[in-house]
């Protein structure tokens, strides 16, 4: 029974310490995640397409990148806090062009000089939502910072930017590195690996994307300790030391994890099962082994990224996601991010990878 009855409706879990957020009005849920969750005085908002409580979408996008808004906002108030409480957004377009259309409503919701905000270019998203927005909000002073999106044509502008916007790159926890087609994640990771030392680098997601703003091929965004005391990482032993991203990093009582797939690790790694389904259930067990070596479990995670290869699969990735969340799953953001790839078999009996999960998870505070 959906209980959009009334403007907040909460519960707590007291393993995760986590509240739900089922705004008054909004539109339903189309898979196993929660509109809202309130961790410890944060508020994580599920990314939200341009369909409103009936099901429908405006005829152009203005319209539409409005009701998009408004749909975050009735989650942003459905737990307490006001649309200037947003700290980050990350904005997701099916069409670059229109970047600007988004950006003068965006002014309309955010007056100011607004949230910390990534914008990126995707192929395609649920519900064939033309945009779609998720945010993260408080009115804690938070222990850490959201960095913006860095746009850039190669990798190393790209990371020049980076060091400009955190001096200290060992403060770094969680890195999202998106490259457009024209540029490798190889030639990226050439780049990117001399910065950190093994076992030391900040958890990360690294995306081939549609397209960034302004023509960019390069954008980098994340978030950082104000005070490295405050970071920690955490590495199953399963997993060797990387330089370029770590299995899970805390930041105060945050743990950030990387984005997996259903990449089996070891000395025969890689990936060998040829369906989505398949996939998430590596994918899922790969990031518990990064949450239990933390002393967590799915039942703290608060956010999470779901990047598919075909949302033709949808469903099929949802029942399998779904299974590891049984009470409240945590809030969520889904696209595919290019078109499909040639689903063909590889050496060794591998396949290409169909999806990634990141997840965001809180640890109880201490009374």
């Amino acid at each position: 029974m959906r209980l959009f009855t009334a403007l907040l409706v909460a519960f707590t879990l007291m393993a995760a310490e986590k509240a739900a957020i089922f705004p008054k009005v909004g539109p339903k849920p189309v898979g196993p995640y929660t509109p809202g969750v309130m961790a410890n005085g944060v508020l994580y908002v599920s990314g939200q397409g341009a369909r409103d409580a009936g099901n429908q979408m405006a005829a152009t996008f203005e319209g539409q990148t409005r009701q998009c808004l408004e749909n975050v906002k009735a989650i942003v108030e459905g737990g307490g806090l006001k649309m200037s409480d947003v700290v980050y957004g990350q904005v997701y377009l099916a069409d670059m062009t229109n970047f600007a259309a988004m950006d003068a409503i965006w002014k309309e919701y955010f007056p100011a000089s607004g949230p910390i905000r990534t914008v990126l270019g995707v192929k395609r998203m649920p519900t064939e939502t033309p945009v779609e927005i998720n945010a993260v909000a408080t009115t804690k002073t938070l222990d850490r910072i959201y960095i913006p999106g860095q746009y850039a044509a190669t990798p190393a502008a790209a990371l020049d930017l980076l060091k400009k916007a955190v001096p200290d790159l060992g403060n770094l926890v969680f890195v999202n590195v998106y490259v457009t087609p024209d540029v490798s994640l190889a030639a990226l990771n050439a780049a990117y690996s001399p910065l950190f030392a093994a076992g030391d680098a900040p958890a990360r997601a690294a995306l081939v994307v549609n397209e960034l703003p302004g023509g960019a091929k390069v954008a980098i965004t994340g978030v950082a300790v104000k005070d490295r005391k405050d970071r920690r990482v955490v590495r199953p032993r399963n997993m060797a030391p990387s330089k370029t991203a770590s299995p899970c990093v805390w930041a105060g009582d945050t743990l950030y994890c990387s984005a997996k797939s259903g990449f089996i690790p070891g000395p025969d790694s890689g990936i060998y099962a040829p369906t989505v389904e398949l996939q998430v259930r590596q994918t899922m067990r790969n990031l518990l082994d990064g949450l239990e070596e933390a002393g967590l479990n799915f039942s703290h995670c608060v956010q999470s990224n779901v990047y598919v290869d075909d949302l033709a699969e949808f469903g099929k990735m949802n029942g399998i996601y779904g299974s590891f969340f049984p009470q409240v799953p945590p809030t969520r953001t889904t696209v595919q991010p290019l078109r499909p790839v040639e689903r063909k078999e590889g050496a060794n009996a591998s396949w290409p990878m169909l999806e990634q999960v990141s997840v965001v998870a809180v640890r109880p505070s201490v009374p």
